[in-house]
């Protein structure tokens, strides 16, 4: 009875961590480094990020399940929950430019160590596993996605490594929010986009 009574504890104190809410708070720090300070609903922090570790977070004013970090000598983004552990790898929206993706219907892109593209929820948790070479954000509960792509250099930029450029797909489709593909095939782009009639929030 003991050890039950302890595992339930545990089970109990893991979930109400998880569910912590927290805002972003920036100040200058020591050396002209900025310190990101995680705030509870109560006002009261949560945690100091090292900025020797970290070297910048994405934040709004609102309060939030994770937080979307750089990590020095880490490449990309990474969604952090308040005790600081790494819940996913965030989708960048733009080639060559820092932009991570964010919550739109409350859900955000993410990324395997293959660049596969999944989806987690506003609660941090996983919901469609990254499986898609490409998948744009969600309107009205449906994504595009698209398969056998290829990077195209725009025009001028052939021999640079700028990356610029954009991407090229044989396969187009749609899934739902429960990640079931409704359709994927020789479509074109914009043959999915009238059918489900999708609206960018942001760049595809």
């Amino acid at each position: 009875m003991k050890h039950l009574f302890l595992l339930l504890f545990l089970f109990v104190n893991v979930n109400l961590q998880a569910q912590t809410k927290f805002k972003i708070v920036e100040s200058d720090g020591q050396d002209a480094l900025i310190t990101y300070t995680f705030v509870d609903e109560n006002n009261q922090t949560l945690k100091i990020l090292d900025p020797q570790k970290y070297y910048t977070a994405f934040y709004d004013f609102d309060y939030g399940h994770f937080a979307i970090v750089g990590i020095k000598g880490s490449p990309g983004w990474f969604a952090i929950d308040a005790h600081e552990n790494v819940l996913f790898r965030v989708y960048n929206t733009s080639f060559g430019e820092p932009s991570p993706d964010y919550l739109i219907e409350n859900k955000i892109r993410i990324i395997d160590n293959n660049e596969k593209i999944g989806f987690a929820n506003e609660k941090g948790e996983i919901i469609i596993k990254p499986q898609f070479e490409l998948a744009s954000s969600f309107h009205n509960g449906y994504a595009i996605i698209a398969e056998n792509c290829n990077k195209i250099p725009w025009p001028g930029h052939e021999n640079c490594d700028c990356h610029h450029y954009s991407m090229e797909c044989k396969k187009h489709g749609y899934m739902d929010e429960k990640g079931n593909i409704i359709k994927l095939g020789d479509y074109t782009l914009d043959q999915i986009i009238d059918e489900i009639g999708w609206q960018p929030d942001q760049p595809y």
